[in-house]
């Protein structure tokens, strides 16, 4: 039997089964093999066609966004009017058919926007340029869904696209810590109580995985799906934002009752019509959480006019990475005035946590 064919008797057994409190063990672990499987099934894929997956896209500037949506939502003109970039505008589907990368800068922040090809049900199974377009999605630092004013609902479909190829928006990685240990089988403590998902799911999942012996430490209340995420080890976690497109085809109240209805927020744009792209650059610069950092001289004079650009959660050590890569091996302490230090001038070390509009020294060595 091959994979195809386990893969289909695993889902009409999970189809078979009544969910109730006593099928969830057996529910829990079938679909812990369904998803082992189709990861070996993508992997045989890669091997016998020979090709690498996904455009290639160098990534430049602070922060990279990636623009999603069904074909002929507005991407492209929503692109030109975030960026400079010049991306082909026509009113039929897939004139985009390569990735076209645009800059957007705003309050010192150059961002990297991407306009990838229209998406369509079943991408992530090879439809279309489903596969080659959402591998690039993987590397994105925000996804911005682009959804037309008259099907909201598409906005469900392209997040379950993405899922499927292992991209998880707007979650956390689980709070799981697995080590693998060679003897003395497999131990899990909970720092939580489990509501969804048992200890013996726990071991038997880690089993369907190959892992005999661990030392399985959770530390919060975990689904089937989110340790199987854990130990698939190729999960990606990035923020969204979803665009309401052409607006200017309908009234207030009707994007008002749209507010209300869906299960989602929304900033509404018109990307023909230049209508609110700029609440939508703010949205997106407000969303990658940018920290800007300002260089200060030893002789005492600070750079207030360029600001270093990093994400939240930045250390010394990270701007040591962006200045110089070798900045590190030369390190010997920083200086601080702002937010993050208790005085101006505090001496901190490579991991302090930086916060934004801090002022910064680096001594080295």
């Amino acid at each position: 039997m091959g994979v195809p064919e386990k893969i289909k008797k695993l889902e009409d057994d999970i189809h078979k089964t009544q969910v109730n409190k006593k099928t969830e063990h057996h529910i829990g672990l079938l679909r812990a093999k369904i998803a082992k499987l189709k990861a070996e099934q993508e992997e045989q894929r890669s091997r016998r066609s020979g090709a690498r997956l996904g455009y290639d896209v160098r990534k430049s500037g602070d922060a990279t966004v990636v623009l999603i949506g069904l074909p002929s939502v507005g991407k492209s003109t929503l692109l030109n009017r975030l960026t400079n970039a010049k991306s082909k505008v026509a009113a039929y589907q897939f004139t985009t058919l390569d990735v076209v990368p645009g800059v957007m800068e705003h309050s010192g922040a150059k961002i990297q926007v991407l306009d990838l090809p229209g998406i369509i049900k079943g991408a992530s199974s090879g439809k279309g340029l489903g596969k080659r377009v959402l591998a690039v999605a993987r590397s994105a630092d925000l996804v911005l869904f682009v959804v037309d004013v008259f099907q909201p609902e598409a906005r469900e479909l392209l997040e379950r696209e993405l899922r499927t190829t292992g991209i998880r928006v707007d979650e956390r990685p689980p709070n799981i810590v697995i080590e693998k240990v060679d003897s003395g089988g497999i131990s899990v403590t909970s720092q939580v109580k489990l509501t969804r998902v048992s200890e013996p799911l726990v071991k038997d999942i880690l089993r369907v995985y190959d892992v005999n012996g661990a030392r399985v430490v959770i530390r919060e209340d975990i689904t089937d799906d989110q340790l199987v995420d854990v130990l698939s080890g190729n999960r990606v976690y990035a923020p969204s934002l979803t665009v309401m497109n052409k607006i200017d085809l309908v009234n207030t109240g009707f994007t008002s009752e749209l507010g209300r209805k869906l299960g989602y927020g929304f900033v509404p744009v018109s990307a023909e019509s230049d209508m609110n792209i700029q609440a939508l650059k703010e949205e997106i610069y407000k969303r990658l959480d940018f920290v800007r950092i300002y260089m200060r001289r030893r002789t005492g004079e600070t750079d207030f006019e360029e600001p270093m650009m990093l994400r939240g959660g930045a250390t010394i050590g990270d701007v040591c990475d962006k200045v110089h890569r070798a900045m590190k091996d030369e390190f010997r302490y920083a200086q601080v005035w702002g937010k993050s230090v208790k005085f101006g001038g505090q001496r901190v070390g490579i991991a302090h946590r930086l916060m934004d509009q801090d002022v910064l020294t680096i001594v080295t060595k």
